[in-house]
Order: structure tokens, then sequence, then C-alpha cells
């Protein structure tokens, strides 16, 4: 997940002569607006544990893939999440590091064993999740740039995507299946298309076969830096629900763009206008504005108050819009205990 984004070359008149602009004539009544029904109007957690975990609490990282895994406090998690009140949890299988929490037969054909865990910590989680009758989200990037060692593997090839596509994809559609129902929504992060990124042509239905696999009603994002870009214009119209990532909140709206070029702004109903889109607005509500728990020791505070948060949450609901709080979680799998009952507090106000 990154927070800063440069040279995107997105503009408003491109958005404005896209596809995009071409909705049906009752949005609501689509199928995508009946994939997205149960996303109107809630709010929910993310959480990026990405293996072999964040920062811990206390004591020394674990750099083991399958001891820190092994190590993550399962019910502790699930009960601080369900004392939360969020509806929904969207959280990391694996982002960048070139492991996942979740044991895959295509990646062990592909990039050899080692790269998941024994412990199917992903699983176990989506169970618990739907235990307390709450959906659950799965997060894998869209791309591999960053994990050199899978470059290999999985054809990573800048001048033609086309086998990566075919072989990641493959890795996508084995979660899918066998997760099934526990997966209600897949959220892909670094789905790029801009000039100056090896991954800027995709072949969309490819991605969103395999994300449907297993449950052909689950919806499906595709993020590309979302409201830091500026405009908000989904990367693709296939999507079912905007990817939302933002700067924060000021003033009791919504900050659109990032750095010294920004506007703040409210969402006027549930789909992205001029189209069946879900809105959906996404941001860190702690670690000083990072995505992840960095640093070892103490959760860092909420970075807003709860006059500044609330507001522009409350209102998207309201319209019928979604939105999702990213809470940051320790290698122990603890969240800060100030930043739940801020949640808390929020979940009252529902």
């Amino acid at each position: 997940m990154l927070t800063r984004r440069d040279a995107i070359g997105v503009t408003a008149a491109a958005f404005a002569s896209s596809a995009l602009l071409r909705s049906a004539p009752d949005p609501a009544q689509s199928e995508k607006a009946r994939r997205t029904a149960w996303m109107s109007g809630r709010w929910g957690m993310m959480c990026h544990w990405i293996a072999p975990g964040p920062a811990p609490e206390k004591g020394a990282t674990i750099t083991d893939l399958n001891r820190a895994v092994d190590a993550f406090d399962l019910n502790h998690f699930l009960e601080q999440f369900a004392s939360s009140g969020a509806s929904f949890l969207v959280t990391t299988v694996g982002q960048n590091t070139s492991y996942y929490a979740s044991p895959n037969a295509t990646l062990d054909r592909l990039a050899g064993p080692g790269h998941a865990s024994r412990r199917d910590l992903i699983l176990e989680i989506a169970k618990g999740i739907h235990r307390q009758g709450k959906r659950f989200i799965a997060y894998l990037p869209g791309e591999i740039k960053a994990p050199e060692v899978l470059h290999k593997p999985f054809a990573w090839n800048p001048a033609d995507q086309t086998e990566f596509e075919r072989r990641y994809t493959s890795f996508v559609r084995e979660y899918s299946v066998r997760f099934g129902e526990l997966i209600d929504a897949w959220w892909f992060d670094g789905c790029y298309t801009w000039p100056d990124f090896p991954n800027k042509v995709r072949h969309w239905p490819t991605w969103m076969d395999a994300a449907r696999a297993g449950n052909p009603g689950r919806p499906v994002a595709f993020n590309d830096g979302g409201l830091l870009n500026g405009v908000i214009a989904p990367p693709t119209p296939l999507q079912d629900y905007y990817s939302g990532e933002c700067a924060g909140f000021r003033d009791g709206k919504i900050i659109l763009g990032s750095g010294g070029k920004t506007t703040l702004f409210l969402p006027s109903g549930r789909f992205v206008d001029g189209t069946d889109i879900q809105f959906h607005v996404m941001t860190p509500i702690d670690c000083g504005g990072e995505w992840a728990h960095l640093k070892p020791g103490p959760m860092a505070p909420p970075r807003f108050t709860d006059a500044e948060l609330f507001p522009p949450v409350l209102h998207t609901l309201k319209v019928g819009g979604m939105a999702t709080l990213n809470t940051g979680i320790s290698q122990e799998g603890h969240l800060g205990a100030q930043s739940v009952a801020q949640l808390q507090r929020l979940s009252r106000m529902v």
C-alpha cells in the first residue's frame, strides 16, 4: 500500500470521456448493485498483517515465516475485532515480501515450497469472522514488482505481462475456489495502468474470472491509488466497488488528492457518479498515517479525533457508501486498544 503517488497522468478530462460515464439508466438495479448490496451503508476494518508480520508489540521481531504465523494470537484478534463493531474485515493474504499467510499449491508448483505458511492463518481468520456473522474481504496485490524472487516463477516481464497474468491469476483462482463463500469480496492493490508502470496493459476479464471462481456473487475492487489520484476514476468499469484509498479526512470531509494538490469532498450517493460502482473510502486511522505498525513497541494512538473521523464516515454511510478504516496490528495479532475504543464509539453512532 503506497501513501504517495507521483506523475500518475490521470486527468479529469480523461475520466469524463471514459466508458465509466456510460451507466445503466438505473444503477441501483444492476447486477453489480446486487453484488454490493451488503456493502452499502456499512463500515469495516482493514489490517495489514503481511507475512511474516509487522513489528511486534513486545520483544524481537520473528523473521521465520512459520514461527511468526504460528505465534499469531487468533482468539485475541477476533475478540478485539468483534468488540470494535465493524461489519467486515479486509486483511492481507500477502504483499511484497514473497511470503503468504495461507498455503497455495499453485505457488508451491511455480516458486517451490517456503513462500506460504504451513498454518492457514487467513482461512482461520475468515472462518472466525463468519462465525461472528460478519464479512471477510481478502487482499492481494495485483502485481509483484517488489518481490524479485518471484519474478521468474511468475514470468514477470514488463515488455509483455500476458504470461504473468495467466500464472498470477491461477494463483488467485486457487484461493478463490478453496475459500469459496468464506471470501465475500476481493480487494486488489497495485493495479496501476499508468504509462510508466510495467502492468499498464491488463486483461481485466481474466482477473474477474479468477476472483469470482468459487463464489460468482463476490464483489471485486482494483486499486490504482483511489482517491489519492485526485480524480475518482476506477481503473476498469468491470469492477464492482471503488478501491477508495485516500489520505484521510479534514474539516469533516474526505481528502481528494495527495501532497500539496488536494481538495475536499463528500459523496452524494451510493455509487461513483455516472456508474453502478459502489462508492468506498479507505484510510488508516492510526500508526501515524502509515498502513502498518512499522516500529516495535506499543501501537501508535489514533491520528484523528472523534470529531475529525466520525462526520465524514457517517455521511458516507448515510448516502449508501462504504468505509474501511485501516487499523494497526502487531506481529502478535494485537490491535491498539485506543483505536478499538474509538471504533466502538463510532459503532454506537451508526
